[in-house]
């Protein structure tokens, strides 16, 4: 038996996954969790095969929320399920951590292979999302700067990005105003970019803006 923890923030998601995995006789959830602590709480008091994990959640979420998971429970198998299909979301769930990643809009068949492969300890990418990581590391000749970025300093480029200034960013993520301005030099110094306006139009050319 594959025992499954839904982690998705949306109920009418849990409660189809759900409906489809009541259907399949090695399968069973065994807990269901809304947000980044609830998922950490229940991988606390249950024991379970494979997460499914949405990224975007209230709270801690996203490779932040792999990595927290994984340097609390090393061996516990992560199958991402997300909206996101761009190679650099999926690249960096896999980099923090993720045994596997499959977007929202996959057949049901595929969805469950995946499931069984990682629960079993492999690795599952969806192929389209493989192709896209292929296609985008062919043409950039490798890995990307901003796959080189901190979690937290990736949290502040995609702030910077949006157009949220030193104070804003702060405030959302309840760091002080000199962290932010220390991630943002060594970020900048890291992608070898001198200004805001170059790393918007780094982040439009790499689908990297939501």
């Amino acid at each position: 038996m594959i025992r499954i923890v839904i982690a998705d923030d949306h109920a009418i998601v849990r409660a189809g996954l759900k409906q489809m995995f009541a259907i399949m006789p090695e399968m069973e959830v065994i807990a269901e969790a809304e947000d980044g602590d609830s998922v950490l709480e229940t991988l606390r008091r249950t024991r379970n095969d494979i997460l499914l994990l949405d990224l975007n959640m209230p709270g801690i979420s996203g490779p932040d929320l792999i990595a927290r998971i994984k340097a609390h429970w090393p061996s516990q198998p992560i199958l991402v399920l997300s909206m996101h299909d761009t190679a650099q979301v999926a690249s960096r769930a896999l980099k923090a951590g993720a045994d596997g990643y499959v977007t929202k809009d996959s057949e049901p068949v595929d969805l469950l292979a995946a499931i069984r492969k990682v629960a079993a300890g492999g690795r599952y990418i969806s192929s389209e999302v493989a192709q896209k990581m292929a296609l985008l590391a062919t043409a950039h000749g490798g890995e990307l700067p901003h796959n080189a970025l901190s979690d937290r300093e990736f949290d502040i480029f995609k702030c910077l990005v949006k157009g949220f200034g030193v104070n804003d960013i702060a405030g959302r993520l309840s760091i002080s105003n000199k962290t932010v301005s220390t991630h943002k030099a060594r970020l900048l110094e890291k992608m070898q970019m001198s200004s805001i306006a170059e790393l918007t139009r780094y982040a439009m050319d790499n689908q990297l803006l939501d």
